[in-house]
C-alpha cells in the first residue's frame, strides 16, 4: 500500500516502494508527508484544516450533484485529467468528481499496455491504504455505540503488545502509538516480493510487526505503521463477534449500498473488469522494466489495505467519510473532523491538507487517491493502474523517461492535483522522495 498517508499515496498496504527488498522509506516522524502520511500538526498552526466541521456535517448535497457536470466544466475537467495522466507513470486512469454542480467520470488511457485495451469507468481496482479509512470508520461507530473509547488500551483487546497498557485505540488511530509497521521487517520483504502469491493471516503479521524494534514512546510522534491498524482490525472482531469482512459489510457497505466494494479474501481474486496494475516493487536495483503486479495476493494488508473498489462507490464512500452522513453521528464525526488541528495533518484515519480531506493507497500495482473538499462539497478519487511515481525522485524508482524536471509523485496524486487545480482549489501535497 502505501508508506505514507499521502503519498505514498496512503499506504499501506504497505507498500514497499524500494528497489529490491532494502526497507521502504517510512514517513516523516517530523512533518507531512503528501501522500501516505502526514505528522500530525501543531494545535497552535493558524488554522484548522476543516474549518467548520458543522457546516460539513449538515450540508445537504442538491439534486442537480447525481446528474451529468455541466459541459464547459467537464471539458475543462477532461483536459486537466489528461494533462495529469501525460506526465504520470501509468498508462491508464479512471477520474471521478462529484460536487452540487453534477457527477463526472472518465477513464483514459489503457487498461494493458500488452492487449492495448481501454480503460473503462466501470473497473475494480485495489485500493490498498484507502482501506484504512474503513477500518477507522468501523471504530468510530463502534465508539459511537459505546462499545468501545477511543482511549482504552489495546491491550483490553489484544494480548502481547508491548506497552499495551500505554497504547490507546486513539494513538493507533492517528499513527503516533510508536508500534512499528510490519513492512519494515526484512523477512516479510522477502516473502512479498519472491512469493507474492502466499496468503497471510492478519496474526502473523502483527507478530512480526510487534517483534520490531520500538521507536519511540507512545504518544510521542508519528509514524505511519501499518501494524496500526490490523491491530484495530482484530478490535473490531474482538468487540463485534465477527469478522473484519462482516463488520465493514454491517457499518459501511451496507448502509451506504457499495456494490463494487468488497475484500477478496484468501483468493486474492481482483473482480473482472480490472485493469493491468504494473510496479517496479520488488525488482533487482537498476531494473526499470515494470513487472505485472495484478495477481498478487494482498492478504498481507488486511485491515489496513486489502480492500477492492470502484470509481462509483469510492464518490459515494467518500463524501459519507467526510460528513458522517449515514455512517456515523454529529458528535462522532465532529471529533474526526477536529482530531486534525492544524492546516495539515493525519487524525483519526484520515489526513488532511488546506481543506482537503481523505486518503491515498497504494498497493502493487496500483494506487488511488481519495479526497473530499470541505469547502466546496466535491469529492474527488483517481484510480490509476501503477504504482511507479514519476518527476525528480531521489529514493524511490521510477521509469528511465520521467520528467526530472517535476516533483516527484505518484500517479494517482499527479492526476488528482491536475483535476483539483482546474476545480479551483488545487491540492498541494508535501514532497515525496
Amino acid at each position: 500500500m502505501d508508506r505514507g498517508w499521502l503519498y505514498g499515496a496512503a499506504a499501506a498496504a504497505l507498500v514497499l516502494a524500494l528497489s529490491g527488498c532494502a526497507a521502504p522509506q517510512q514517513a516523516s516522524t517530523s512533518s507531512p508527508s503528501a501522500g501516505s502520511g502526514t505528522a500530525p500538526s501543531s494545535a497552535s498552526a493558524a488554522a484548522a484544516c476543516v474549518a467548520d466541521p458543522q457546516a460539513v456535517i449538515r450540508r445537504t448535497l442538491p439534486a442537480a450533484a447525481s446528474g451529468p457536470m455541466p459541459a464547459t466544466t467537464a471539458a475543462a475537467l477532461d483536459k486537466a485529467a489528461q494533462d495529469g495522466l501525460a506526465q504520470a507513470s501509468t498508462a491508464g486512469a479512471i477520474v471521478a468528481i462529484r460536487s452540487p454542480q453534477g457527477t463526472w467520470i472518465k477513464a483514459f488511457g489503457l487498461a494493458d499496455q500488452t492487449t492495448r485495451a481501454p480503460m473503462t469507468a466501470d473497473m475494480y481496482q485495489r485500493i490498498g491504504s484507502v482501506t484504512k479509512t474503513f477500518t477507522g470508520t468501523v471504530v468510530l461507530r463502534l465508539v459511537q455505540d459505546g462499545r468501545v473509547s477511543l482511549d482504552d488500551p489495546i491491550s483490553r483487546y489484544v494480548p502481547g503488545v508491548p506497552r499495551g497498557d500505554e497504547v490507546t485505540l486513539r494513538l493507533l488511530l492517528n499513527m503516533t502509538s510508536g508500534v512499528p509497521s510490519y513492512s519494515l521487517d526484512t523477512t516479510f520483504q522477502h516473502d512479498l516480493f519472491t512469493t507474492p502469491n502466499k496468503v497471510w493471516t492478519p496474526d502473523q503479521l502483527i507478530a512480526l510487526g510487534l517483534a520490531l524494534p520500538r521507536q519511540f514512546e507512545p504518544g510521542a510522534k508519528f509514524d505511519y505503521s501499518n501494524t496500526n491498524t490490523l491491530l484495530l482490525g482484530k478490535v473490531i472482531e474482538k468487540v463485534t463477534g465477527t469478522t473484519y469482512t462482516d463488520a465493514l459489510q454491517n457499518y459501511v457497505i451496507a448502509p451506504l449500498k457499495l456494490s463494487g466494494t468488497s475484500m477478496p479474501g484468501a483468493s486474492g481474486a481482483l473482480p473482472s473488469p480490472h485493469a493491468t496494475g504494473l510496479t517496479l516493487q520488488g525488482l533487482p536495483d537498476g531494473q526499470t522494466t515494470p513487472q505485472d503486479a495484478t495477481a498478487w495476493n494482498p492478504t498481507w494488508a488486511w485491515s489496513a489495505g486489502e480492500l477492492t473498489s470502484t470509481a462509483a462507490d469510492l464518490l459515494t464512500y467518500g463524501r459519507a467519510m467526510a460528513t458522517g452522513q449515514g455512517l456515523l453521528d454529529e458528535k462522532t464525526q465532529t471529533e474526526r473532523l477536529a482530531s486534525i488541528p492544524g492546516p495539515a495533518g493525519y487524525g483519526l484515519a484520515v489526513g488532511c491538507i488546506d481543506g482537503w480531506l481523505g486518503h491515498t493507497g497504494e498497493i502493487p500495482g496500483f494506487n488511488t487517491s481519495l479526497f473530499y473538499d470541505t469547502r466546496s462539497d466535491t469529492t474527488v478519487t483517481v484510480l490509476a493502474n501503477s504504482d511507479i511515481p514519476s518527476g525528480g525522485c531521489t529514493e524511490s524508482a521510477t521509469l528511465p523517461d520521467t520528467p526530472k524536471q517535476l516533483p516527484c509523485m505518484d500517479p494517482a496524486s499527479r492526476i488528482f492535483v491536475s483535476v483539483s487545480a482546474a476545480l479551483g482549489h488545487e491540492f498541494k501535497p508535501n514532497p515525496k522522495a
